[in-house]
């Protein structure tokens, strides 16, 4: 995210903790903008894992006003066990914590559970948020942020999850695109039921994996751009060209599970200086039930 505000929103919490800036009294913290109340949220509950009070204060007021039920933790292992007692739907994550650091919090709970999970840091650098997207994260929002930046991004995170788990609707797709149960090469890939099997073996994606193989796979043979899966998959245009990082990161991963050999793909194909394009697709037939 670049350094400037949204329009009508105020930067968080610009020197607690390792943001930039001094320290700020703890209880003096900055004022919050209104903004006209509470959305029409569905009440989904966020975990928010921060080691600043006064950034706790800040994320959780405008948060409970955007119409979620909020979850704290100050540590790494408070997080874990605030996160297995509570089974929150969103997890917001930063990075510096004590006894346990957020990659740490990231790896432990991926290893077991697709809640989606956006990383709030400091280390704004594209190692680290390389780092962060490998492990798992969803996405990777540096502070100093605007709340309505994080507030959009939350609801779009949700917004794909909630369309992965929702019933498909009975009208008929566009006839270009591929639905139902795509084969190519070894992969099966079942859109109903948003499950990939290689050689019969189910492969465990996360929802957001699954929905960038989806939109690959759309139309087979059809460049997509990085540009456009920014869009689509996180629900925000890149700013800058590291934006787009996280879509390469995704594509790696993917690879990763997919292809024999992800360093010479088959499946997925990178098109220079545009995005990736799908092939191998042998036939689509109609979903399973």
């Amino acid at each position: 995210m670049e350094s400037e505000s949204q329009p009508n929103t105020s930067p968080v919490a610009m020197g607690v903790n390792s943001w930039p800036g001094p320290r700020q009294p703890q209880g003096d913290g900055p004022l919050l903008e209104e903004t006209g109340g509470p959305a029409s949220t569905p009440c989904k509950r966020l975990l928010v894992v921060d080691d600043e009070p006064a950034v706790r204060r800040i994320l959780e007021t405008r948060l409970r006003m955007a119409g979620y039920t909020v979850i704290l933790a100050a540590d790494g292992e408070e997080a874990l066990s605030r996160f297995y007692q509570e089974q929150p739907d969103l997890v917001v994550l930063d990075v510096m914590l004590p006894k346990l650091d957020g990659f740490g919090v990231c790896r432990q709970i991926r290893a077991e559970s697709t809640v989606p999970i956006i990383i709030v840091s400091a280390l704004d650098n594209p190692k680290e948020k390389v780092a962060g997207l490998e492990l798992g994260a969803d996405d990777y929002l540096p502070k100093p942020f605007a709340p309505r930046e994080l507030e959009m991004r939350i609801a779009a995170v949700l917004r794909r999850q909630d369309a992965a788990v929702a019933p498909q609707p009975s009208v008929q797709p566009k006839a270009c695109y591929q639905t139902g149960i795509i084969r190519a090469g070894h992969l099966v890939i079942d859109t109903n039921r948003r499950q990939v099997t290689c050689k019969g073996e189910r492969l465990g994606l996360t929802y957001t994996e699954f929905s960038l193989l989806e939109l690959l796979f759309r139309e087979p043979g059809t460049v997509v751009p990085r540009a456009t899966i920014l869009e689509e998959l996180w629900g925000y245009p890149p700013r800058k060209a590291t934006n787009l990082r996280v879509v390469d990161v995704y594509v790696a991963r993917l690879r990763n599970k997919l292809e024999p050999d992800p360093r010479n793909p088959e499946l997925i194909l990178t098109v220079r200086g545009t995005g990736y394009v799908s092939q191998g697709v042998t036939s689509v037939s109609p979903a399973s039930d």
